[in-house]
C-alpha cells in the first residue's frame, strides 16, 4: 500500500476500475497537509486527474477534459439548481461519465467555485443532506460536513452500486488510525472527549428533530 512521506496510508491496495472519471480540483491551501484526502481519490483510480490551485478558468488540462465531446460531465457541488446524485445512476446517457470534485473547506471550495467561470455552465450534482461525515481528526462546520474522499465514495457508490468501493473507506480509516496514533497523548485525549462530546449532541438534536415530527 503506497505511503506518503509522512508515513499515511494514501490509497487502496489495489486500483478500484470503475467507469466513472473523477476530476479533483484541490486547492494551494490543501496540497501539503498531511490529513487530507484527495490524494487517497486520485491513486485508487487509475482514470482519475488532480489538479491544484484556486482558479481553474485558464486550466489548460481541466478545460481539454471539459471540452471533449466523447464525455458528459458534472460538478459535485450543492450549488442552485443542483440535483441528486441519485440521477446520475439513472440517466440513459451513453457517454460515460466525467465528474468533477472540489477539495477544500467550505469557505476554500466556495471560492474555487466562484472563480472557476469555466465549471458555471455545467451541470450541478450533490449528496443527500443526512450523511454524516467521520474525519475525526479534522474540524468541520457540521457533522454532514463530508472529507473529498467520503464525498468520492459516496457519489460512487450511488452511480455504480454493483462496484465495492469499501477499499476507499478502509484506506481513510487507516489514515485517521495512523495520525491519532502517532498524536501527542494529550492531544489525542482531547480530540476523542471532544469527539464524544460532539457525538452526543448530534444524537440529541436528531432525537428533538424525531420528537418534533
Amino acid at each position: 500500500m503506497p505511503q506518503s512521506k509522512a508515513g499515511v496510508y494514501m490509497s487502496v491496495d489495489r486500483a478500484i476500475h470503475c467507469d466513472t472519471q473523477l476530476i479533483i480540483l484541490q486547492h494551494t491551501s490543501e496540497e501539503k497537509r498531511p490529513l487530507g484526502t484527495a490524494r487517497i481519490l486520485s491513486l485508487s483510480f487509475g482514470n482519475s486527474s488532480l489538479f491544484v490551485g484556486e482558479d481553474f478558468s485558464q486550466h489548460t488540462e481541466l478545460n481539454a477534459l471539459i471540452d471533449d465531446k466523447d464525455y458528459r460531465i458534472v460538478v459535485l457541488y450543492p450549488g442552485e439548481g443542483a440535483l441528486p446524485a441519485e440521477t446520475l445512476a439513472d440517466d440513459s446517457e451513453s457517454k460515460p461519465l466525467r465528474v468533477i470534485l472540489l477539495d477544500g473547506t467550505w469557505k476554500k471550495a466556495f471560492k474555487m467555485w466562484k472563480l472557476s467561470t469555466n465549471l458555471h455552465s455545467l451541470p450541478l450534482v450533490k449528496l443527500a443532506d443526512d450523511l454524516i461525515g467521520d474525519y475525526r481528526i479534522r474540524k468541520a462546520p457540521s457533522s454532514n460536513a463530508l472529507s473529498t474522499v467520503e464525498a468520492g465514495f459516496h457519489l460512487l457508490e450511488t452511480i455504480e452500486p454493483n462496484i465495492d468501493f469499501t477499499p476507499l473507506v478502509n484506506a481513510f480509516n487507516e489514515m485517521i488510525g495512523f495520525q491519532i496514533k502517532n498524536m501527542p497523548e494529550g492531544v489525542r485525549t482531547k480530540l476523542l472527549c471532544s469527539k464524544i462530546a460532539c457525538s452526543k449532541t448530534a444524537r440529541s438534536k436528531n432525537i428533538a428533530i424525531i420528537m418534533r415530527r
